[in-house]
């Protein structure tokens, strides 16, 4: 197997630094890929915490003036994942969120932080770092997006790049001004290049210049060349309709884990699924739920937004008490949201639980004390949480869009399919459709050999990244062939 040599570009990677689905990805795929013969390596910006936790780091460039102050290259490695990182204090070194500041408002230079650390990444894959000479570039999401242009736009010899759309929601738009400072010529300002409804988009930059666009999964890669899935990119992506291809993510099957999860009060596997009960327990405790394996808990783990489809599971809580259904939820994003449930929780003492934030060991507990969990989203590339769900034998149930529609086998479709069921799909996008689902879920629950068979279902799914690590790799190989 030749060795492919591969560098990633990621503004978040798990365990280090993650807001969500990207950082998961960022931090399993490549040490799936050495499996593959790949050698991946991954630029990330040095953030406060990446600074501090990459270990046995050596300065490679300096630079007196990088995007308006001095700026470091280092190689380092952390978890297993060898990285690279781009120490730029004065772009880089803020508390908190990689992207806000701590009211929730974009950094009003998130235009030249990402444009820097797109520059460095073409600058490896023209050879910055003999030792490492990537023969592709992976970009991900837009706050790489601007990778494959400077590589378009420097006219000379280049690796192959692919750009991975994580989610089309987020798109970096700036205003055109910003060509003159990061360093791209003034022609890139056009319809073909960078230009979005008079400013510039990164992620257009990357749709429009990558060798190859894929997304998160099949489905996902379907809605988004729609007008309304592509939210304003459906055109282009149904021009390069070719060279766009859906790849399912997958889950580092070590971390998520119910046979060896510290995280969980009561560790098991298929062999002993009536130790989830002992989970739940735990679960209804920290949650101030009523004690009561026989009342359905549901679980959400979530951001609380429009697009995850939070404010239609409000919409069926009634649904949800007037079957004798239990619900936790962990979350936080939309103020009105986040206050919605907490005044739900309030009417509704040992019946409903909310806890506003977001915390790995209580989402792991979850997981594992959840009768089924819900992700109503309105749209969702891939969508992580079911993937634990169907590892831990909570139910999923969830919208007919993107990767969920990819990842669960609906308990009406297993004979039509020759899959097994593994839960409960809903459509259209609605809370009377949601309902629907849950009213359906609630009695397939108090039928114990039914819902067996759903949770071994579930975990004998393979959710790991070895088969989509794979498709990754051959993706990789016959970019390489083709450049021959």
């Amino acid at each position: 197997m030749t060795p492919v040599r591969v560098l990633a570009v990621a503004s978040e990677v798990y365990p280090i630094v993650k807001t969500g689905g990207l950082a998961d990805v960022a931090g399993a795929l490549p040490i799936a890929l050495k499996a593959h013969g790949v050698e991946m390596r991954t630029l990330m910006p040095g953030y406060p915490d990446v600074m501090r936790l990459v270990s046995g780091t050596a300065e490679i460039r300096t630079w007196p003036d990088y995007f308006g102050g001095p700026g470091r290259l280092l190689a380092g490695s952390h978890d297993g994942l060898d990285l690279f990182v781009l120490d730029v204090p004065h772009l880089y070194a803020r508390p908190g969120n990689p992207y806000v500041t701590t009211e929730g408002v974009d950094w009003p230079d998130n235009g030249l932080r990402f444009a820097a650390l797109s520059r460095v990444a073409a600058d490896i894959g023209h050879g910055l770092v003999p030792a490492f000479v990537p023969e592709i570039v992976h970009a991900h999401d837009w706050q790489a997006g601007l990778a494959p242009a400077y590589l378009h736009y420097d006219n000379r010899p280049r690796p192959a790049t692919v750009m991975t759309i994580h989610n089309m929601a987020y798109q970096g738009k700036f205003a055109r001004e910003l060509i003159g400072s990061i360093g791209l010529p003034w022609s890139s300002f056009d319809v073909h290049g960078l230009e979005y409804f008079g400013g510039i988009s990164f992620l257009k930059a990357g749709l429009q210049f990558a060798d190859r666009i894929t997304t998160v999964s099949p489905t996902y890669a379907r809605e988004i060349q729609s007008d309304e899935g592509g939210m304003g990119f459906g055109g282009l992506l149904r021009q390069r309709a070719s060279v766009l291809s859906g790849i399912l993510n997958g889950i580092d099957t070590g971390v998520w884990n119910p046979q060896t999860d510290a995280h969980i009060a009561y560790r098991y596997g298929a062999e002993d699924l009536a130790f989830r009960a002992a989970n739940k327990a735990v679960l209804q405790q920290q949650f101030n739920l009523d004690s009561s394996d026989e009342a359905p808990l549901l679980g959400v783990i979530s951001r609380l937004s429009w697009q995850k489809g939070l404010d239609l599971l409000l919409e069926a809580i009634p649904t949800i008490l007037g079957e004798g259904m239990q619900l936790a939820l962990l979350g936080s994003g939309d103020r009105d949201l986040q206050e919605r449930y907490q005044a739900a929780a309030r009417a509704n003492p040992g019946r409903i639980g909310v806890v506003i934030g977001y915390d790995e060991i209580l989402a792991h507990l979850l997981q594992a004390g959840s009768d089924a969990l819900i992700v109503p989203s309105r749209f969702e590339p891939c969508g992580l949480t079911q993937l634990c769900a169907l590892r831990y034998a909570a139910i999923p149930i969830v919208s007919r869009v993107g990767g969920l529609e990819d990842t669960i086998v609906d308990i009406d479709e297993a004979d039509s399919s020759g899959r097994d069921a593994t839960g409960f799909k809903f459509a259209p996008v609605t809370a009377d459709a949601l309902a629907g689902s849950l009213r359906k879920a609630n009695t397939a629950f108090h039928d114990k050999p039914a819902w067996r068979r759903l949770q071994r279902n579930g975990l004998a799914t393979d959710v790991s990244w070895r088969g989509r690590a794979g498709e990754y790799a051959a993706l990789y190989r016959n970019l390489v062939a083709a450049r021959a």
